[in-house]
């Protein structure tokens, strides 16, 4: 049995396999998919919908645990609960991050965000989302990805998931690098991508000739050299690259900041306030300052 959640079996609603998760400590399941991290997730009455690493499933969250539509204990294991980062120490982050920063603001954020987790998306589907996520907003983010996913990706068989969201719709996985690359910029321009249409293309062939390596970047210890590694791509500045990292690296050092997040540091910090101070788990307490600001501050 984990530290953080009960062993997990294998049920059946009807055909539909599925798993629930009891599990310890704070865990967000709404702040966590609903937060500006990921882009493929979406409401469907107590539940949420979304496709990942290839998968449909559904979750929802109740009092006392998770609950996984679509998925076996085996897939649970091996990709969701490092996805949802069920075996993440989030308690000892929280602590670690209250002994690094006592600004009351922040005292108050992480507060009120206990339970936010940094999902572990797939490397180049972050990349790619958080090129589209330039001057965009998150509406319009999720057509694209949607549009780029139905053009270019695999379609996922729902069959199973009609009475969770899916009935009637088709669902694809991300495209992989190679399929983008294939496409071709005239192409990808023609998904309503605009500027952004060549710096994808950009990340593609860079991607796909193995100018950027994923585990070569994965062994990048320091934060600056990793960042930089990444704005090697057309169109990758320091706020997309540390989206990336943050989001699909499974790094939590970096610290994106954008105009919500200005705004926060300019309201709450000192101007001499260096991000610095929150050490490893910067990332960490960049999600709960943009979900306060956002959903909480008056």
């Amino acid at each position: 049995m984990s530290k953080f959640f009960n062993d997990v079996k294998t049920e059946y609603e009807g055909s539909l396999p599925f798993v629930r998760i009891g599990y310890r400590g704070a865990y967000d399941l709404a702040k966590t998919l609903d937060c500006g991290q990921a882009f493929r997730w979406e409401r469907v009455g107590d539940e949420w919908l979304g496709v990942a690493f290839g998968r449909l499933i559904s979750i929802k969250q109740t009092e006392q645990e998770l609950i996984i539509y679509n998925s076996t204990a085996e897939d649970f294991y091996d990709i969701w609960c490092h996805y949802f980062a069920l075996d993440e120490d989030y308690d000892a982050i929280d602590e670690e991050l209250l002994e690094n920063c006592q600004n009351p603001t922040f005292v108050k954020a992480l507060e009120c965000g206990r339970g936010i987790r940094i999902l572990r998306q797939e490397p180049w589907e972050a990349v790619c989302s958080f090129i589209i996520s330039q001057n965009n907003n998150i509406p319009r983010i999720k057509k694209i990805i949607d549009s780029l996913s139905f053009a270019l990706g695999r379609q996922i068989d729902a069959s199973l998931m009609r009475d969770h969201g899916a009935e009637g719709r088709e669902f694809y996985s991300f495209p992989t690098a190679e399929a983008i690359l294939g496409a071709g910029e005239e192409f990808i321009f023609s998904l309503k991508t605009g500027f952004r249409a060549k710096y994808i293309m950009d990340a593609a062939t860079k991607w796909c000739s193995g100018e950027i390596n994923e585990a070569e970047l994965r062994g990048t210890k320091k934060l600056d050299d990793a960042v930089a590694y990444l704005c090697r791509v057309k169109g990758i500045g320091l706020k997309v690259a540390s989206c990336a990292l943050l989001f699909g690296f499974e790094r939590l050092d970096p610290f994106p900041v954008d105009v919500w997040m200005k705004r926060v540091l300019d309201k709450y910090f000192e101007k001499d306030f260096d991000r610095a101070t929150f050490g490893r788990y910067a990332g960490v307490a960049q999600q709960y300052l943009f979900d306060f600001e956002r959903n909480t501050a008056k």
